[in-house]
Parts: C-alpha cells; structure tokens; sequence
C-alpha cells in the first residue's frame, strides 16, 4: 500500500481550522459594520466639466500649486467596457492622483450606463463625434490648439483613431495596455496569452446585440474571467481568506470587486463595430478601418507617441500593443515603455504606481 505524499498532523490541522474560522469571524464583523461610501471609488475631488448625452467629463482639482501645473491639459480617454474609475479606484493607488502630483492638468471621460436607446451607438460616435466635441471643449477652455490624449485599453483604441484622424488637435499621445494589432496574441512560451481575442473571435456578436440591444456587463465579465479562470474566478477569492480580519486591506479588494462588477452595459452597436472591424477583420492596422467617412491611417501618426504596455497582460499581449510601432508616420517620436506586471496592475499596481504616472508626466512635459 503506498504511502500518502505528505503526512497530516492532527494539532497542526486543528491549529489551522481555527485560524481559518478567526478570520472568517472577525471578516463578518468587518463587512456587517461597512457602509457602502466605506467602499468609494473615484473618489478624487473634481468638477464636472461637460456633460453629454449619458457621459460626464471630470475636471480633477489639482494637488499642487499652480504654478506647478503643465499648461497642457491631458484627456483620459477610457473604455466602453468597465467603468472609468480603474484609474482611480483607491485614494493610495490611484493614477488620476499621481498626475496630479506630478503637476498634470487632468480631465477624463466617464461614459456612463448607456439607456435602451442608446443601443445604436457605434465606434463612430464615440469617436468623430463625441471624443472630438470633448477635445474641442477642453482645447478652448485651455486656450490652446492642441491638447494631450492618454488612452486606457480600449479607450486607447479610440483615441488612436482620433489622434490618427485629427493629428492637428493631439500634441501628444500616450497609451497604456492598448489593443492596435487584434491578431498579435501570441507569445512564445505563453500559448494562452491573448485568448480573450481568440475566444472572441468565436462570438456570433450578431446573435448577442440582436437579443440583449445593450451588451451586459456580465456576459462581458465572464469573458474576462474566462482568459484566466482559476487565478480570476477562485484564486483571489481563496486569498481573500488571508485579509479579512484586516480592514484597510479588505476594503480595498472590495474596491476592485465593486468596479469589476459595476461597469455599465456596452452600446450594441459599438460592441458590434468593435468585433468586426477591429477584432475580426483587424481593419485598424490593413487600413480599411471607416470612421465618420474617413480612412483611419495609423501613418497619420505624426505626434510623439509614448506606448505602454505590461509584460505579463493576460487580455491584451505586449505584440497587439507594440505592433503600433510598425505603422505610425512618426517613429523617430515613438517610445514604448514596458511595465512588469498585468492588465490591470497597470493601473492598481503598487510598483506600476511609482512607475507610470511620473514616467507618463515627464515625457509630457519634455513635449
């Protein structure tokens, strides 16, 4: 009869058990006695600077004299998919706060929760019409011609559409974790990297928008979860046993929850377009992306481009982000700075928080 691998000590077990239950007691305490402004998100102080339709453009009050400030005036353009406040989702890691305090006057994009008729939405809106009327208003207030666009994942996608059709409006662009390139998914020695692309890819996103008009959050959560489904799905919860007697630390994953699973629904044509333009057909790097009745060049580009990317991004592989490289009009200006962590530790990260908004604000300010 084989012996078992690894011996179980009766006291050690016990020890264990009730360790376990300690913390479970002392976690229900804690979650009882929160409120949910407890759990805040997006919580830096700003104004609303524009309101449209169902989105809102916040203009953040700055943490620093103003003679500290750089004049130009730097546009967060977010993604459809989740909610804005990944850039700031906790007062000691927040991005929106660490431009802040490096000087960086900021404005950014809440989209909102889209209603039933705004299913008919599409790249296009967002893009030509929405995006641009938000540079213009943000351009004359500053009194100024031209203003800077950071991107954050998808959002980034479209703000390389728009930098790529208005290079005259963009001084500046800089980029983190964004798709440009939608069949670069792969990296060797790392087969599942990328397969949220692949998975949609299989998608009948026709059948999707047909039946639910405004894609729901949920259905695009489980994607998400899927690419990585037991770091995602059963990992963090298990950790989660090891915070909750300590609150601080248990507020905060309750942030992250929070966000992940209060993003607002997608517009389904937008959804759509997003699928098959820019993940099937891959128009945006062949050169048949049409937005507003415009050819999308990427050799367009003649701005200086700072692109950011994480080495281990499990949604978005580092080659769909680099492949901007290869197609933009100015690449003596292009830079890429990579980040060594994921796809949302880009932006929640303690390291990347010491990292990317002062390396972010400093290349601003040398253009």
């Amino acid at each position: 009869m084989s012996k078992f691998p690894f011996e179980f000590r009766p006291d050690d077990v016990a020890r264990e058990m009730a360790q376990i239950e300690s913390k479970i007691s002392a976690g229900l305490a804690q979650l009882t006695s929160l409120k949910d402004e407890d759990v805040d998100i997006g919580s830096t102080p700003k104004d609303v600077f524009y309101a449209r339709e169902t989105f809102q453009v916040y203009h953040y009050k700055p943490l620093v004299p103003q003679d500290q400030i750089h004049h130009v005036p730097m546009v967060i353009s977010t993604p459809l998919i989740n909610g804005y406040e990944v850039a700031d989702l906790q007062p000691d890691r927040s991005l929106v706060r660490n431009f802040l305090n490096e000087g960086i006057d900021v404005y950014m994009i809440n989209w909102g929760y889209p209603k039933r008729c705004d299913r008919y939405n599409n790249i296009d809106d967002y893009v030509t019409d929405y995006l641009d009327d938000i540079v213009d208003n943000i351009a004359e207030n500053a009194g100024l011609d031209k203003i800077n666009l950071f991107g954050i994942c998808m959002g980034g996608t479209m703000a390389t559409c728009y930098s790529a059709l208005h290079p005259e409006k963009v001084r500046n662009l800089a980029l983190t974790v964004t798709p440009i390139d939608f069949h670069q998914t792969k990296i060797p020695g790392q087969p599942h990297v990328g397969l949220l692309f692949e998975m949609g890819r299989s998608v009948d996103v026709d059948a999707m928008v047909n039946a639910f008009g405004n894609v729901p959050a949920d259905v695009l959560n489980v994607s998400f979860l899927m690419a990585s489904p037991f770091t995602l799905m059963f990992g963090k919860y298990a950790d989660s046993l090891d915070i909750l007697d300590n609150k601080e630390a248990l507020i905060n994953f309750l942030r992250m929850e929070k966000w992940l699973f209060g993003g607002p629904e997608v517009p389904g044509e937008a959804y759509r377009q997003f699928v098959t333009q820019f993940l099937n057909k891959n128009a945006l790097v062949n050169g048949t992306l049409m937005l507003g009745g415009r050819k999308v060049d990427l050799a367009n580009l003649s701005m200086p481009v700072l692109n950011v990317y994480a080495e281990r991004d499990h949604l978005v592989p580092p080659p769909s982000t680099v492949a901007l490289g290869k197609y933009i009009g100015n690449k003596k200006d292009y830079q890429e700075l990579p980040i060594k962590t994921g796809h949302i530790g880009i932006y929640t990260g303690g390291a990347p928080q010491k990292i990317v908004a002062p390396s972010v604000a400093k290349w601003l300010k040398e253009h």
